[in-house]
């Protein structure tokens, strides 16, 4: 008996490819996500694009620039654009790149070499700490390659540092709330949207669908008034997500308001269209939560959801633009963390509603089966 059962286990496993991916390919897939973000983790695993602005202009600092340009670890930048065109770095350009995200710190060298400053978007905290500790390491080695005669007291000790958040300083913790709203929020409106999407499939058990099919509406007419439906209800979740995060954290909501909305909309449209496009790619209600579980939460894991992109190597940062939640994290980044204007919101709002447009042609396309059954 327990043989039969034994083999009929086998048989059922065998037959369902879903189950068969959940069981082996899903833990495989994450466990080589992990690895390759936090595993064997080295300051040359990454290189941190770092600004350096030399104010001192002295053969110490001259020494401390080429030192860090030598090290492996960093793409040093000191012209005004990462090509060496545009002239040399001035404090205020260099701060101006941190804080629209071009770069993560900027070293500033001061007349004197009194406290070295790094400008730092505290969002990423691996950089800044890479960038300190490779300036300390190069100033104790660029000191014994100065003439004693340089007359600079610092290059006889430790470079004093500070790091500046320059991001929104003193607004840390309502800021910082938005990263886990964006990210929790765009995850679980993927499995909200996939979810609802299935009522096309029990309609399409109870008849109902081959009726709706028949009348003035049409396949085409079905699919938008369910892809509206889905945009609002996504539209709604994304906004008590964020309005409990102003209520409970002080997420400054209300000042970004016309952001988040320009954020959100096509952000909802485009997890409805994909939740449509995967029920119509599905056979049964069972089929659908096999395959959106592995394909969401592997989104999730790529684009940023579960944790920051800023962690992964430069290969996987552009890996994970292929996914629905990059470019939604980044639009919320923008609003909340950047504070950048409206019209910098441009790529992000346009590949969000081209991937609505992509993925409702898609689930049409598909669902040509119903149709002509």
């Amino acid at each position: 008996m327990i043989g039969t059962l034994l083999r009929i286990g086998w048989i059922n496993l065998k037959r369902d490819r879903v189950a068969q991916a959940l069981t082996f390919a899903l833990p495989i897939m994450f466990f080589s996500i992990f690895a390759s973000v936090f595993g064997n983790q080295r300051p040359t695993t990454r290189q941190v694009r770092v600004a350096i602005v030399d104010e001192d202009h002295s053969a110490y600092s001259a020494k401390l620039v080429k030192a860090l340009e030598a090290e492996r670890a960093l793409a040093v930048q000191t012209a005004a654009n990462s090509d060496g065109s545009g002239g040399v770095l001035d404090r205020a350009a260099a701060e101006a790149l941190v804080k629209t995200g071009t770069l993560p710190v900027a070293i500033i060298l001061p007349k004197d070499l009194g406290k070295v400053q790094l400008l730092a978007d505290v969002s990423d905290p691996i950089a800044p700490q890479i960038a300190q500790g490779l300036l300390q390491k190069v100033s104790f080695t660029a000191k014994f390659d100065t003439l004693p005669g340089d007359g600079n007291a610092a290059a006889l000790m430790g470079l004093p540092t500070e790091v500046v958040n320059v991001m929104q300083p003193g607004r840390g913790q309502g800021v910082t709330v938005s990263f886990y709203a964006a990210g929790v929020g765009v995850m679980f409106l993927l499995f909200s949207c996939s979810g609802a999407g299935g009522a096309l499939l029990e309609e399409e058990e109870s008849g109902t669908l081959g009726r709706l099919i028949g009348s003035r509406a049409g396949m085409t007419g079905v699919l938008a008034g369910k892809w509206l439906f889905l945009t609002l209800m996504g539209a709604a979740q994304i906004c008590v997500m964020f309005s409990w995060g102003a209520i409970a954290f002080h997420l400054p909501l209300v000042s970004h308001l016309a952001g988040f909305l320009l954020v959100t909309v096509p952000t909802a449209a485009a997890a409805a269209a994909f939740g449509l496009f995967l029920a119509t790619l599905s056979r049964s209600r069972q089929q659908l939560a096999g395959i959106s579980t592995i394909v969401i939460l592997t989104m999730s894991a790529i684009g940023g959801s579960m944790f920051p992109r800023f962690l992964m190597s430069e290969t996987m940062q552009k890996v994970g633009l292929v996914t629905f939640n990059a470019w939604a994290l980044d639009g919320y980044v923008k609003v909340f963390w950047r504070e950048a204007p409206l019209v910098a919101l441009w790529p992000q709002v346009t590949v969000l509603t081209s991937l609505a447009a992509v993925f409702f042609l898609c689930a049409r396309l598909v669902a040509r089966r119903w149709e002509a059954a």
